[in-house]
């Protein structure tokens, strides 16, 4: 269904951090690298950038309820990503691993956090919320601990203040080890703030010190 992914940074078996991090609706690998990964400096990171078919993870928005067709394509878009954790895997084992995206994106690392977490690495979910309402039913996984850091904004037009609440609770009772960022009045973007809060999380695991949050 997707298509292959955009491999920038250090190659996968050489890398001391793998990181996966997922564009948004109507969006490429190619705008994260200009918004987000060519912003980085950590150098030793191999950074993968998963591209969606038609530029969309799947169609409704995240905020509605689950249908038949959407958990299919969220199923579809999931299990695409886990390809892609396999193959780092496969590549350099025990290499940790941080999976990220922004909105769009960021729900679907969210999605996949639910679903295949914890795994050994942090995750950074850059205006993102769970996908679907509170009484569809949805996967829900012990985090154990895993580092999350969950931004987003009053003033956002995809994910609303009620939605980025609900994902942090979710996150708490997944027993996360959880940072959020409200940033007031800011777009449907990334901000300075949100790139540095993801160059530390990404430094910290190549020194091998655990991340900071």
């Amino acid at each position: 269904m997707h298509h292959e992914p955009l491999l920038l940074g250090a190659a996968p078996e050489e890398a001391q951090v793998h990181c996966i991090f997922i564009h948004g609706r109507t969006q490429s690998p190619e705008d994260m690298d200009e918004q987000v990964i060519g912003q980085l400096k950590t150098l030793g990171v191999a950074f993968v950038l998963p591209r969606a078919a038609g530029r969309s993870w799947y169609g409704a928005r995240a905020t509605e309820r689950l249908t038949p067709a959407t958990r299919e394509e969220l199923e579809s878009s999931l299990a695409y990503i886990r390809g892609i954790t396999d193959e780092l895997t496969r590549r350099r084992h025990a290499t940790p691993l941080l999976i990220g995206g922004f909105s769009q994106g960021a729900c679907l690392a969210l999605e996949y956090a639910m679903k295949y977490g914890p795994w050994r690495g942090a995750m950074v979910n850059l205006t993102g919320c769970r996908v679907g309402t509170s009484e569809c039913d949805r996967p829900f996984a012990d985090l154990d601990r895993m580092p999350v850091y969950l931004t987003g904004s009053d003033k956002d037009p995809w994910i609303p203040v009620d939605a980025f609440a609900d994902a942090a609770e979710s996150l708490a009772r997944a027993r996360a080890s959880l940072r959020c960022d409200v940033l007031p009045d800011r777009a449907h973007e990334v901000s300075p703030q949100e790139i540095a809060g993801l160059e530390t999380m990404l430094s910290t695991l190549v020194r091998g010190d655990g991340v900071v949050l």
